[in-house]
């Protein structure tokens, strides 16, 4: 809450403030939206349920918004939300989200680029589950990731996510990625240091998913 000054911020925890801890299940998905979201600290994932499987869709940080279906009347939940870390929140019916975004500019611009934020990453899973191997589509992910960082060039990139937060930015589940991401460490593609990726080349990277894409076009062409 970034967007906020601490006075505020503190006033509206007093009136508005919630907190769960580590693990707690925020709402449901199909559960009636009444309440959306402002985390303050901790993390939230939120979760969809595809036939029998649970699927992570994103991990929130501090700052961010969840739970803005509340914002359409008469809606349900589309998702789960559950506290990845211990949370503090604070809980805003429809009403009352709607006066702190007209009197603050910057938190209703937040809201319009994580919504943003969500239909690129939308599209980066649709893409994603195009890529027939599970490697291309986790080094197409970190490739995106890096030309999202801005940084110029081909050489060093940094990033800040979790295992967690990366599996679900490829969709796949977190087994399936942690193993591509140990074989890419293997190759010298990759380092890991606490929540960090570390890319030491970028442009050799791109040069593994380009070999990974022309091995898939020769098994593609021998069926």
């Amino acid at each position: 809450m970034g967007e906020l000054e601490a006075p505020e911020r503190a006033k509206l925890f007093e009136r508005f403030g919630a907190t769960f801890a580590a693990g707690a299940s925020i709402y449901r998905e199909g559960d009636a939206a009444t309440d959306c979201f402002l985390i303050q600290e901790g993390r939230v994932r939120l979760v969809k349920r595809i036939r029998s499987t649970e699927r992570s869709l994103t991990v929130l940080r501090p700052g961010d918004v969840f739970g803005e279906d509340a914002l359409l009347a008469g809606s349900t939940r589309s998702a789960s939300a559950l506290a990845l870390t211990d949370l503090s929140v604070l809980a805003l019916d429809r009403p009352t989200f709607g006066v702190l975004l007209s009197g603050n500019a910057e938190v209703a611009t937040r809201l319009v680029e994580q919504l943003v934020r969500r239909l690129r990453d939308a599209e980066e899973q649709l893409e994603n589950a195009m890529l027939a191997d599970h490697p291309s589509r986790v080094v197409n992910t970190l490739l995106r990731l890096a030309r999202e960082s801005g940084e110029p060039g081909e050489g060093r990139r940094t990033l800040q996510l979790s295992p967690l937060e990366l599996s679900s930015r490829v969709g796949l589940d977190v087994d399936t990625v942690k193993r591509v991401v140990q074989q890419l460490r293997d190759g010298g593609y990759l380092r890991i240091a606490d929540e960090r990726i570390e890319l030491p080349d970028l442009g050799a990277l791109r040069s593994l998913y380009d070999l990974l894409g022309r091995k898939e076009e020769v098994r593609g062409g021998g069926r």
